[in-house]
């Protein structure tokens, strides 16, 4: 049995079904931009792995922190152990991140560190005295992870976790925010959301939103005004808010951090995906001295959790190698080039007929389709024109590595071009 039909009888991908997979390719080498294929095809990768490898493929610096870290130590368990690359990480992370963050927690994912963040917001009101305070709310339209406590924040309805919603615990949900990124704010976005809270506080713990940019429920870019007047409505209220930016984080949107659009800070931060660069899951939660020392008085007196995998020291080198090339301060000049090439590019699929809608913020680039698009045809698509594009839903969407040229972002734009008259033709 060969390769590709053993991985497709034997190995579950992400989003895939068990009955029906759809098609994988293999890849055998990565270098800068491109992913190579198994029959020595190159692909111009516009998805970043799922927006983590910001600096590309097989990058020096970071190839050159993991070897010099495995030849030290790999991983020793983090409980009452500590190390060099987990103190210079968490002393980077606190440097970097918006003001009041000086607490950090070391987890192994994303979803885990919305885990870690839920219920450090719920052990926090427990240990005041306020054990009522156990609910969370969202603006619909979020997505905060694939693992219960993470999935019972996604919009229950419109989210892809609707198979669970007996299951999850039920929170509140505001209407997601309406007027979009570039466009004049109304204040009456944010109404939906303090009546809730006028009503509700006292049985709310956090208000957990990803700032600006709601990533995998439709990727909507959204006015940094409404995470403004969350804030302001967390602090009126006494609730805490949580901010995930582990899609959003290092430099994406345009600012180091996407909140940073609104000028806020956050109680509780969760990181991740670009944190090692693509290299390795890890994933942080960052919270306020207020918060950390407030979730450790009284009984039991600690936080009650500890991913066998936390601190990993190789993780934490290669995430220090990763944040020292953003602190160099290319992506400056990288992300607005690619958005002014990527609205100038994109643009013209606005006249589309069965374009519904195109936008873009950083190095965010989508174009969202009046129907369902078909994944399998459109990748094949992609990869004939040389191109790595992973749609899903009724969206296409792209966000390169900030290293990428000119005349490789314009081969992504094209494919798209592409794809949506060979396949949906006005």
């Amino acid at each position: 049995m060969n390769n590709t039909e053993f991985d497709k009888r034997h190995i579950w991908h992400p989003y895939t079904s068990a009955i029906n997979p759809l098609p994988c390719y293999e890849v055998v080498g990565a270098s800068g931009v491109e992913l190579i294929l198994v029959g020595g095809e190159k692909l111009v990768d516009g998805m970043s792995s799922w927006w983590a490898a910001v600096h590309g493929y097989n990058h020096p610096a970071l190839n050159q922190a993991a070897h010099k870290q495995i030849d030290a130590f790999a991983h020793v368990m983090f409980g009452g152990l500590t190390h060099q690359p987990a103190i210079d990480l968490c002393r980077k992370l606190i440097d970097i991140t918006p003001d009041g963050l000086n607490r950090v927690f070391l987890a192994d994912s994303g979803s885990v560190a919305v885990e870690v963040a839920i219920k450090m917001a719920l052990q926090y009101w427990a240990c005041q005295g306020r054990s009522q305070k156990v609910k969370l709310i969202a603006p619909r339209n979020g997505y905060h992870g694939d693992t219960f406590a993470a999935m019972a924040v996604c919009d229950p309805i419109n989210g892809m976790h609707s198979l669970f919603q007996k299951s999850l615990v039920e929170h509140f949900f505001a209407p997601a925010p309406q007027t979009q990124f570039d466009q004049t704010w109304n204040a009456d976005d944010v109404l939906p959301m303090r009546e809730i809270l006028e009503q509700h506080h006292h049985d709310i713990a956090a208000l957990i939103l990803e700032p600006v940019v709601q990533g995998a429920g439709g990727m909507r870019l959204y006015h940094p005004e409404y995470v403004k007047a969350c804030r302001k409505l967390c602090d009126e209220f006494n609730v805490l808010l949580i901010c995930d930016e582990i899609a959003t984080g290092f430099g994406r949107t345009g600012k180091l951090f996407a909140c940073e659009h609104a000028q806020i800070s956050p109680d509780i931060m969760c990181l991740g995906k670009a944190l090692t660069g693509g290299y390795l899951t890890m994933a942080a939660t960052l919270c306020t001295d207020e918060v950390a020392e407030g979730t450790c008085v009284g009984d039991p007196g600690v936080f009650m959790h500890g991913p066998t995998y936390m601190g990993n020291a190789l993780a934490c080198a290669v995430a220090n190698a990763s944040i020292d090339l953003i602190l160099e301060g290319a992506w400056q000049q990288q992300i607005p080039r690619i958005e002014k090439q990527l609205r100038e590019e994109l643009a013209i699929l606005n006249d589309f007929e069965s374009v519904a809608d195109v936008r873009v913020l950083g190095a965010i680039g989508v174009v969202e389709m009046k129907q369902q698009v078909n994944v399998a045809d459109i990748q094949q698509i992609f990869v004939e024109k040389g191109v790595w594009i992973r749609p899903f839903g009724k969206l296409i969407y792209i966000m390169p590595p900030y290293i990428i040229e000119p005349e490789q972002l314009k081969k992504l734009t094209s494919a798209i071009h592409f794809a949506i008259q060979r396949l949906y033709p006005n």
